[in-house]
């Protein structure tokens, strides 16, 4: 009989393939638990999704009905502000996503921080579940600009499963970019420096990806350019599953394994710089 062995959670666990079940559970626990805790942070404040839909309610208002009449970017069988929506999308997601670090260096200071890094929990375990309530934030910004979608008559396709799928890609997408921002935190010591780096990184990332225009309008050094930007894959999955008529360029598998496989390089990154935020 195998012999047990004491668990973290004070649970007796054989060894062998249950002391490993146990460590998973206890990983997927942790996680959780602190996704749970950052996603009641923003049940207290719920004013603070519907100010950030301020700024992709004027790039769909203004900027796509301005450009959808001038007719001078191509996008084939779709309408300019139909092209444009899940650009704008997956650009309200980066946008909350990229300062979501700015809460590692308020629980630094509070001391926040410095408790949960003393915590039996995995340190990916922390990072991813701060990852998994970016994602939640971006849903809101979801439902926000289908309904927008939905007001401005562009073609959104309805059918549950795509729905189920954007929706899917909107975690992803904040996820990614949420613990791109956690190990820029890392390092960087102040808050000011935080916001400046994070208004830095936003615009190369927007502009240099396909979600106001195609790849085939961009010049040849851009193209290369958006083709490793994270962020031109969550636009073309979104593209391709939000609207009627929309296309993926790279293929939906390939969209979905790039964005995964950048996930996973960013939540080891940070889980390994984590502790460095209390020196």
């Amino acid at each position: 009989m195998a012999k047990a062995m004491q668990t973290p959670s004070g649970l007796a666990a054989p060894r062998g393939a249950s002391a490993k079940e146990s460590a998973v559970t206890a990983f997927v626990r942790d996680t959780a638990a602190v996704a749970e805790i950052e996603i009641r942070k923003l049940g207290r404040d719920p004013i603070e999704l519907f100010t950030r839909a301020i700024q992709p309610t004027l790039w769909l208002l203004v900027f796509g009905q301005v450009f959808g009449r001038m007719k001078a970017i191509p996008t084939g069988n779709l309408s300019y502000l139909t092209f444009m929506v899940p650009g704008i999308l997956a650009q309200s997601v980066l946008f909350i996503a990229i300062f979501y670090g700015i809460s590692v260096i308020w629980e630094r200071d509070l001391g926040i921080l410095q408790k949960l890094l003393v915590t039996p929990a995995a340190r990916t375990s922390l990072v991813l579940g701060k990852a998994l309530s970016a994602g939640v934030r971006g849903l809101s910004q979801g439902i926000i600009i289908y309904l927008l979608a939905l007001l401005l008559s562009v073609p959104i396709r309805l059918e549950v499963g795509p729905i189920v799928a954007v929706f899917g890609f909107i975690i992803l997408g904040s996820a990614l970019f949420s613990t791109f921002s956690l190990a820029v935190a890392c390092l960087v010591k102040t808050r000011e420096r935080f916001m400046g780096i994070g208004q830095v990184l936003t615009m190369p990332l927007f502009f240099a990806s396909n979600a106001i225009y195609p790849l085939s309008v961009m010049p040849a050094w851009l193209r290369a350019l958006a083709k490793i930007n994270p962020l031109s894959y969550q636009v073309d999955a979104l593209r391709a599953l939000m609207v009627e008529g929309g296309q993926s360029i790279f293929g939906l598998g390939t969209d979905l394994t790039v964005q995964l496989v950048v996930l996973a390089a960013f939540v080891l990154l940070t889980a390994k710089l984590y502790p460095n935020v209390v020196r």
